[in-house]
């Protein structure tokens, strides 16, 4: 087979005497194969006439002076027939780089906010969402009592006009939004599909048409009544905690008052809590206004609730997201004001900013914005005299007098505390001051060094249980917040005591050589190194400046929000 291909190729060999008399040849008389292959199988033969070829072109290269390879046809012709003899591989190769490869893959598609759970949240739970959520107008229900008012709308306790099979039971909550109502739309309803249990019970936004065409309409939100009281109506009551635990309890406690009691309220509050923000969190939306007046406790649940997201930013997809503009209480603000680097553009279109979305959370860590005002609620609910505004305020500035740290800030208070401070002090003193340690690692000045909600969930100060026993999904979250958020305090210790045993390599330290090669990784002022760096950084600077215009420019051009289209209108 491999002589007949060979032949269709014309080397000018056609007119040789020995070739022609090669040709006349067959296989099992050829005088340059081994007696072995003549009487071989076809397979044998023709890898022995490929190898008879390459003798062949040994033989007739000296003629033309150049090297002579074998034809194609021949080379592919013997390899497919060398292939068939061996036996065919079934199934993948599974190999440790690619197991590598796909684990890296996975933790990046999972990683928070959630590559592959924003994708299947944005392109298939919203669309059958769409398909199948009732239909509701502005005359379908009844407003009634004024339940408070803002800078962004009016909320108002209503009900349905007519009952409809589609209908929630019971009272309604209604707000009128006249700002930012098409960003609450969407949270809520993303809160609502991903983290229900963390926010108010959603039920459905619609956009009003205004009158004759004038202005931009109004935003109208509907919600399931859970109750009026919010965290900051129970925190100014002179029976603070006691009253929460009434209301979680459903009944008055007949047990002594005191700080082991004041403390397992303060503690169920707190988780409570930081389960509702882990799980905002985990979702890709920052609050950016968490403070007791946006929190609500529902009846229902018995748990305190997240509500108004209208400041809110989801993260995952960029939506309410502006580089240089903050929403935010400057009571409860943490100190960078921003969740993200001002130096960050804008967001791209939606597929692209889900796809970059890890990466962006770990370079900024957004989520640390809502644990600290976290941990100033925290610190209210713990020291009496601190649950007024003026107090809150007056705090801040001597906190930021020390520094934002909290430790100095107690330095600084405690010899001249009055029975109120001191009773804060000793409630977070309570079981070798764990409460104070979770405290302290919630109120930093840089975001970086706080601790998240999932790791603060993982603290020994809940490892009593407090007045609810925790459900079975809840327990099994803890149990993994546990198992995954490691103290690495005993790592940095071991990497201390090896830099203190400097130059006692026998007993494991570093030595003076590596000492010194770790001071000169920093280049020192004024060197080439150090000033090719700052023009690199200088550069970099420039070009993200130029970015992030470019895109504001683009941002400011589209006249409509992408995803406002599918926020039903009523015209």
């Amino acid at each position: 087979m491999a002589i007949t291909a060979g032949a269709g190729v014309d080397l000018g060999l056609s007119r040789s005497p020995f070739f022609s008399r090669f040709k006349k040849m067959t296989p099992n008389r050829c005088p340059f194969l081994p007696r072995k292959a003549r009487r071989a199988k076809p397979a044998l033969a023709a890898m022995g006439a490929a190898d008879l070829l390459a003798e062949l072109t040994r033989h007739v290269e000296p003629f033309f002076g150049v090297g002579v390879g074998l034809p194609c046809t021949v080379m592919e012709c013997g390899d497919i027939i060398y292939r068939s003899t061996l036996p065919r591989q079934s199934g993948l190769t599974i190999t440790a780089p690619g197991v590598a490869l796909a684990l890296a893959a996975v933790s990046y598609l999972w990683a928070t906010p959630g590559v592959a759970p924003g994708f299947f949240d944005m392109f298939v739970l919203a669309f059958v969402e769409r398909l199948f959520r009732p239909f509701y107008r502005k005359d379908d229900f009844v407003l009634g009592k004024k339940l408070g008012e803002g800078a962004f709308g009016v909320v108002f306790r209503a009900s349905f006009a007519k009952s409809k099979p589609s209908a929630p039971k019971g009272d309604l909550v209604v707000k009128k939004a006249t700002e930012y109502g098409a960003v609450e739309i969407w949270m809520n309803e993303r809160a609502r599909r991903a983290c229900s249990n963390s926010c108010a019970d959603f039920v459905y936004g619609f956009r009003e048409s205004s009158v004759k065409g004038k202005g931009k309409g109004e935003y109208w939100l509907i919600w399931r009544f859970e109750g009026v009281d919010t965290l900051s109506d129970l925190l100014t009551s002179k029976e603070f905690p006691y009253n929460v635990e009434a209301k979680i309890l459903g009944e008055v406690q007949d047990l002594p008052k005191g700080l082991e009691r004041e403390n397992r309220i303060i503690q169920t509050i707190m988780r409570q809590l930081l389960f509702a923000l882990d799980s905002l969190h985990s979702t890709g939306i920052v609050h950016r206004d968490i403070k007791p007046q946006n929190i609500i406790f529902s009846e229902g649940s018995r748990t305190f609730k997240i509500i108004d997201l209208g400041a809110a930013a989801d993260l995952r997809v960029g939506i309410n997201y502006v580089p240089k503009e903050f929403l935010l209480d400057p009571r409860y603000a943490a100190p960078e004001q921003y969740i993200m680097s001002t130096q960050t553009p804008s967001a791209p279109s939606a597929p692209v900013a889900t796809a970059l979305s890890p990466v962006l959370w770990q370079m900024n860590l957004p989520d640390r914005f809502d644990v600290y005002s976290l941990g100033l609620i925290f610190l209210q609910m713990a020291f009496p005299s601190l649950r007024t505004d003026s107090s809150l305020i007056q705090f801040n500035r001597q906190l930021k007098r020390c520094g934002y740290d909290l430790k100095a800030w107690r330095k600084t208070v405690e010899p001249r505390a009055n029975s109120d401070l001191r009773k804060g002090f000793d409630l977070l003193d309570l079981d070798r001051g764990i409460g104070w340690d979770l405290l302290t690692s919630m109120v930093l000045y840089k975001a970086r060094q706080r601790t998240s909600a999932k790791t603060a969930l993982a603290h020994p100060y809940f490892n009593q249980e407090g007045l609810l026993g925790l459900s079975y999904m809840q327990n099994l979250r803890l149990q993994w917040f546990r198992a995954t958020q490691k103290d690495y305090s005993e790592a940095a210790q071991w990497l201390v005591g090896l830099m203190a045993r400097s130059g006692t390599e026998s007993q494991g330290g570093f030595t003076e050589v590596q000492l010194e090669q770790l001071r000169e990784i920093e280049p020192k002022k004024g060197t080439v190194q150090r000033n090719g760096l700052a023009s690199f950084l200088l550069l970099q600077r420039k070009i993200i400046k130029s970015l992030n215009y470019n895109v504001d420019e683009i941002t400011r051009q589209s006249k409509r929000i992408w995803w406002s289209r599918w926020i039903p209108s009523e015209e």
